[in-house]
């Protein structure tokens, strides 16, 4: 059986990972006043935050349509028998459900739907991991079996320099985002059941960063297998890289990689994000 791997554009995978995985995508975009573009198609991360500089209003943020996602899945029924589509969490976006929709009007393929419960790192590593074992011939079950597997052992930290869209956006709850921005701390973030929610409150980012490094150290020292950590960033490049340096220094045993957070969770977390993510790493079982 070929299995096609899909997944959404807040993954934020690079060129060459889409083109030597056979990974698929659909774009989400963002939209100023009455302008859209296609994250990763129509604007790039750099260039999305420079305009966000220049905007006088915040932009929004847009799901795949239903039409998107089918238009994909036809034109992959040509050459595949079922499609494992990953996406960003059903709590903070709409196209997990949308894909869910287009289930019962395929056809001649099937489409298996999978929440990440996450987005971007952690929501890659799935994609990466599926991808790999469809490459080896397993089964759609097997995949979807060790992707629970995965999502379970994920971790996701991250800091943002400003609450004010994560709260607008729904995707912080008002109390707990409230509180932070009153008392002007950093508080550090994370994914639990698919919903991003203050894991700890911290007076400075300097100090939030160490909070994730000791929440690596404490996985480092009770995992029995490997990891692979990715740094993201959301336009901080500097900041990130320096931070991937101590973290590799520190962590000689652990896989380190870099991503970024691109224009469409750049809307909900503004320039100057900085956090990490890890799991198993299954380049080295």
């Amino acid at each position: 059986m070929r299995i096609a791997i899909v997944t959404d554009s807040t993954a934020y995978l690079n060129k060459e990972e889409y083109e030597q995985d056979n990974i698929y995508f659909v774009p989400l975009s963002v939209i100023f006043k009455n302008e859209v573009f296609k994250e990763e198609v129509d604007i790039t991360s750099d260039a999305f935050f420079e305009k966000v500089r220049e905007s006088e209003q915040l932009p929004t943020s847009s799901q795949p349509t239903v039409g998107d996602l089918t238009a994909l899945y036809q034109e992959l029924e040509k050459d595949y028998d079922a499609v494992i589509s990953i996406h960003l969490s059903s709590r903070i976006s709409g196209t997990f459900q949308n894909a869910y929709s287009v289930v019962q009007t395929m056809d001649n393929i099937n489409v298996y739907p999978y929440d990440s419960e996450m987005a971007a790192a952690g929501q890659a590593y799935l994609v990466r991991a599926a991808a790999k074992l469809a490459k080896e011939g397993h089964s759609v079950n097997e995949i979807i079996e060790q992707l629970d597997k995965i999502k379970q052992e994920t971790k996701i930290y991250f800091i943002v320099d400003d609450l004010t869209n994560l709260i607008k956006g729904g995707r912080l709850s008002r109390a707990a985002g409230g509180v932070a921005t009153a008392l002007k701390i950093k508080p550090v973030l994370t994914f639990r059941g698919g919903e991003i929610i203050a894991y700890d409150k911290i007076r400075t980012k300097k100090k939030a960063l160490k909070k994730i490094e000791s929440l690596l150290a404490e996985s480092v020292k009770e995992k029995d297998y490997p990891l692979v950590a990715t740094v993201v960033h959301a336009y901080a490049e500097d900041e990130a890289q320096a931070f991937k340096e101590q973290m590799e220094d520190k962590f000689p045993d652990v896989r380190f990689i870099s991503s970024f957070l691109g224009p469409v969770v750049g809307v909900h977390t503004g320039e100057g994000a900085v956090g990490m993510s890890w799991t198993i790493d299954i380049e080295r079982l």
